[in-house]
């Protein structure tokens, strides 16, 4: 990718493509983003939610993107964009100030690519990419270095795996997909049966299948089935650190976060959201729309629509109330204890 000056965009070029009301001066640059707090006169920043007041004050952003109920905060920046959702308008600029990197077809002579495989048009392959026996990759895919395909694996068109992802014989994953380094698809479950006094492996002989549009971030472990497939939906959107464990079926759309952790056989339904941290057990059915809150810990069956917090998960503002009456707890409790004493007494 060649370089050159930055790129420069006006405070009146901002306003127009986010179609946002510009207060301000016209004319001032900008050549990056950056947050509040440490941006310069030739940045772009946002300001979306009222505990950031101080930061928004104080701030020497050239630009800043506000939500209509903040733009009459005080700030000194030079202008100030006002529009309805601040983050979603930053999607329109991003791509103007940060190009993408530039893919150049081509395979790196040190890969290895089996007489075998199906490799399509315009394909990257960098260097030393292992690509096995009858794997199928397809056009315009990106196999990063030291990425290693297993036998009879299939990689989507347009799809990219970054440096060190390994996708285990037969995983498959669907087009437009992008697979973060470190990640594992396609692993052994974790199945055993106690037996003569070992704990003896189930061959696990599924497949680990993701669907199309899917991104999995780094270091992330998704099992292939013991005899049925694990799947991903289409669509849905993985953060780093997470585990699937084997035959678990997960819908389209749902946004599984940091170090969460599904174990086998369960069902998760379509638009479900999982914070971090929280855990589904083994055999459960997860149904559409669920939320689990960060560190919820779920071991029944959810009804569609539910959001869930603590362990055991419960609804949302039962744990609310739970937690408010156990901080109640202490205050009472020296009350009590003295009123018991005289009783005793």
């Amino acid at each position: 990718m060649t370089t050159g000056s930055p790129p420069v965009l006006t405070a009146a070029a901002i306003a127009e493509a986010v179609s946002g009301t510009l207060v301000g001066d016209a004319r001032a640059e900008i050549h990056a983003v950056a947050s509040l707090d440490r941006a310069t006169s030739n940045d772009l920043s946002f300001f979306a939610a009222a505990k950031y007041a101080p930061s928004f004050a104080a701030s020497n952003a050239g630009v800043v993107l506000v939500s209509p109920d903040l733009a009459e905060l005080p700030g000194t920046c030079a202008a100030r964009v006002i529009v309805a959702n601040p983050h979603e308008a930053m999607l329109a600029i991003l791509p103007r100030l940060y190009a993408a990197v530039v893919r150049e077809p081509g395979v790196h002579p040190t890969a290895v690519i089996a007489s075998s495989a199906r490799v399509g048009v315009d394909v990257r392959v960098d260097a030393y990419a292992v690509i096995g026996d009858e794997v199928v990759i397809g056009d315009r895919a990106w196999v990063g270095s030291h990425v290693v395909v297993g036998h009879g694996a299939h990689v989507g068109a347009d799809t990219h795996l970054y440096p060190h992802v390994t996708l285990y014989d037969g995983t498959v994953v669907g087009d437009r997909s992008a697979i973060h380094s470190g990640t594992r698809l396609g692993s052994d479950g974790f199945g055993y049966v106690y037996r003569e006094g070992v704990h003896r492996k189930i061959p696990h002989v599924g497949r680990c299948v993701i669907g199309n549009d899917v991104e999995i971030g780094a270091n992330c472990a998704i099992d292939r089935g013991s005899i049925d497939d694990t799947v991903v939906g289409d669509g849905t959107k993985f953060d780093n650190l997470v585990h699937i464990a084997h035959n678990v079926r997960i819908g389209r759309l749902c946004l599984i976060m940091g170090q969460v952790g599904v174990a086998g056989s369960t069902h998760i339904g379509d638009g479900v959201i999982l914070a971090g941290q929280s855990g589904v057990s083994g055999h459960l059915k997860i149904g559409d729309g669920v939320r689990l809150a960060v560190q919820a810990g779920v071991i029944r069956d959810v009804p569609a629509g539910e959001t869930l917090s603590g362990f055991p998960a419960r609804p949302h503002r039962e744990f609310l109330r739970a937690q408010a009456a156990l901080g109640r707890l202490a205050a009472i409790m020296r009350p009590l204890e003295r009123l018991l004493g005289k009783e005793r007494e």
